[in-house]
């Protein structure tokens, strides 16, 4: 008896430490370019008011609008960009970005090409952070849980 009050618990740690690595999936890891932490680098974009905002019209601004949301379409469709969005209230900070690239360059070049960047209603700061590389999984997710498209 005394025998199994020892073993019994004995193998209920050894379940337990079996199933805890049970967690990690190497493949899912690959496929979100983990690290060994799940962490990976991305490139942040603080998007801010430009300078020029008020030398626009209010349908030139929503020209500049469509203009800027086709352009995170594209980043997107390109498996570049993997987060996006607005921040409530009108201060000077205006939303976020959240690129999956090599380097601040690359990011640069990417925000460049954004006509509210170029017309100047928008600019960009840009940061490099290290966060989870599940983050990647939001587009698809998104994507499925998205009932009218932006």
């Amino acid at each position: 008896m005394k025998k199994l009050i020892v073993i019994i618990p004995l193998l209920l740690v050894l379940h337990l430490a079996a199933f805890g690595q049970e967690k990690y999936d190497p493949d899912l890891a690959e496929k979100y370019k983990a690290d060994d932490y799940g962490m990976k680098k991305y490139v942040m974009a603080l998007l801010k008011r430009g300078p020029d905002v008020a030398n626009y019209s209010d349908e030139e601004r929503d020209k500049i609008q469509e203009g800027h949301m086709a352009h995170i379409g594209h980043m997107v469709d390109a498996k570049k960009l993997v987060l996006a969005g607005p921040f409530f209230g009108d201060g000077e900070l205006r939303g976020i970005f959240l690129f999956d690239v090599d380097n601040l360059e690359e990011a640069k070049e990417l925000t460049n090409e954004d006509p509210a960047v170029k017309t100047g209603v928008l600019t960009m700061e840009l940061l490099e952070w290290y966060g989870s590389a599940a983050v990647m999984a939001i587009p698809e997710i998104h994507e499925k849980i998205q009932k009218i498209e932006i």
